[in-house]
């Protein structure tokens, strides 16, 4: 049956598994990254912002301006600006490991906005209460911004997760491995469309896995 409908695939099947794990890798290391860094930056935002828990308007302005830039460039673009970067920090721009770079680069200021946006959910009576009980700025971050926000910020690490998983792919176009290499290389190069589609099933199933496990967290989540 599977080499009747991808008759391709089968000819090429040790390197289609490998594609598929090296899209697995990227997105599991630049998701654990991005997560890192967005939540932080995310955090940092609605702290500093001029009516924050410490607010510090210049330094908010300031980092308000460059998620809003690194947010602009378009992904493709941003490969190739920051090849000479991605170069110095791994020493090659081509394969899964150089793809880490702009990819945590291109997805974490998208995360934090929604972080950001997540965290601002909270109402502002909440944190004054917590402020006048004494609660440490710490103590606020934890226990009110991200406890309460938790199904928020799960929900917002789904939507992240299958936006990272398309650049993915088009990382994957120029030379970093993966499921979106071998649909260009193989699949749309040779004519091998099954190659292309099988490609794009698997990358399918990823997407649906990750969008129904994460409605799944949230909603035990919010039950808690």
């Amino acid at each position: 049956m599977l080499a009747e409908w991808f008759p391709h695939v089968v000819e090429i099947w040790p390197q289609f598994v490998q594609a598929t794990w090296e899209t697995i890798y990227m997105t599991f290391w630049s998701a654990v990254i991005a997560v890192v860094l967005g939540i932080g930056t995310g955090v940092f935002l609605v702290m500093t912002q001029p009516d924050g828990i410490a607010a510090d308007p210049p330094f908010y302005s300031f980092l308000d301006k460059v998620v809003n830039l690194l947010r602009s460039v378009p992904f493709i673009i941003l490969l190739a600006v920051i090849a000479p970067f991605t170069k110095y920090v791994v020493g090659t721009t081509v394969g899964t490991a150089a793809a880490l770079v702009p990819l945590v680069i291109g997805i974490f200021p998208f995360y934090a906005r929604q972080i950001q946006n997540a965290l601002l959910s909270i109402e502002p009576s909440v944190i004054e209460a917590a402020q006048a009980m004494g609660s440490s700025p710490l103590e606020i971050i934890f226990r009110i911004y991200l406890r309460e926000c938790l199904p928020d910020i799960i929900r917002a690490s789904v939507v992240t997760l299958i936006s990272l998983l398309g650049l993915t792919t088009m990382a994957g176009a120029i030379g970093s491995g993966g499921l979106g290499d071998i649909a260009i290389s193989i699949g749309y190069a040779r004519f091998e469309n099954d190659v292309t589609f099988a490609a794009l099933l698997v990358i399918l199933i990823m997407v649906f896995l990750t969008q129904v496990l994460g409605d799944q967290l949230a909603k035990k989540v919010a039950r808690m």
